[in-house]
């Protein structure tokens, strides 16, 4: 493996911010994740958000959409939801877009049908097409904390989807779903595109990633080859009392990343 570098997705210090009660703009945000060290996030760079990250000297590791996947490809809105983000994605030399299969009407993930698990497959593989001229691939983000959903989304990739749809792996909703992530990153690595990294003790996320029930070091190991970014998703949420600031944790984990992982 040589990584891309470290990078931060930004949920868990927003949703660290508000349980906090801290204020926080764009500015602010990107700036404590400049602090924290790492060498970019996975955020929908605007030109707006541009203008920050290059003034903070961070890159953009990928972008993240969520939305149903299962409908007919012509009432996804791929022109209106997808392609917008991908073109600023593009611009400012990202080359993974992450996708995450929401629910019909929201939510995180629902049960799909054989037929839903196929059609999804086939969607990801025409979005996959449309992007390709942008120099930008897909990759689907496992967001089920069941069993049989998590595998079904796994198989609309590997069963289903064109060998150019990706995944990105989950460490932590690996977990919960009961998926063993170092099998996955072993049996499907020349499909892994992206990685979000957390660690877990059961349901409850842990403060850092080196912390919890995953050998974050043996996941690395079974990813083989892989040159993308390692990107973390800490997560800190109520019963979990933090001893340390989001930006403390996440400097501590990075840091544990650079000592176990060649990056580029």
């Amino acid at each position: 493996m040589r990584a891309a570098g470290v990078a931060t997705a930004l949920y868990g210090w927003m949703e660290r911010f508000a349980r906090e009660g801290v204020e926080w703009d764009w500015g602010s945000l990107y700036a404590a994740c400049a602090a924290s060290g790492v060498d970019a996030v996975e955020t929908d760079p605007t030109p707006a958000k541009r203008e920050i990250l290059d003034r903070l000297g961070l890159r953009v590791s990928a972008s993240y959409i969520g939305m149903p996947l299962t409908p007919p490809f012509a009432d996804l809105g791929v022109h209106e939801r997808v392609m917008p983000v991908a073109r600023r994605l593009a611009d400012a030399g990202g080359e993974v877009l992450v996708l995450n299969s929401d629910a019909p009407g929201g939510g995180a993930s629902a049960r799909k049908s054989a037929a839903e698990v196929r059609r999804q497959g086939e969607n990801l593989s025409r979005i996959a097409d449309l992007v390709a001229p942008l120099g930008l691939r897909i990759a689907l983000h496992n967001h089920a904390a069941v069993h049989a959903d998590a595998t079904a989304d796994l198989s609309s990739v590997v069963e289903h989807a064109d060998a150019g749809v990706g995944l990105c792996i989950d460490t932590a909703w690996a977990l919960v779903a009961g998926h063993d992530p170092i099998a996955w990153a072993r049996d499907y690595a020349p499909r892994v595109l992206a990685v979000h990294l957390r660690n877990q003790e059961g349901v409850l996320p842990t403060e850092t990633l080196p912390e919890g029930e995953l050998d974050v070091a043996a996941f690395l190991d079974a990813l083989g080859d892989y040159d993308g970014w390692l990107t973390l998703e800490l997560w800190h949420p109520e019963p979990l009392t933090p001893g340390v600031s989001m930006q403390e944790a996440v400097r501590a984990s990075a840091g544990w990343l650079r000592r176990q992982a060649p990056l580029a």
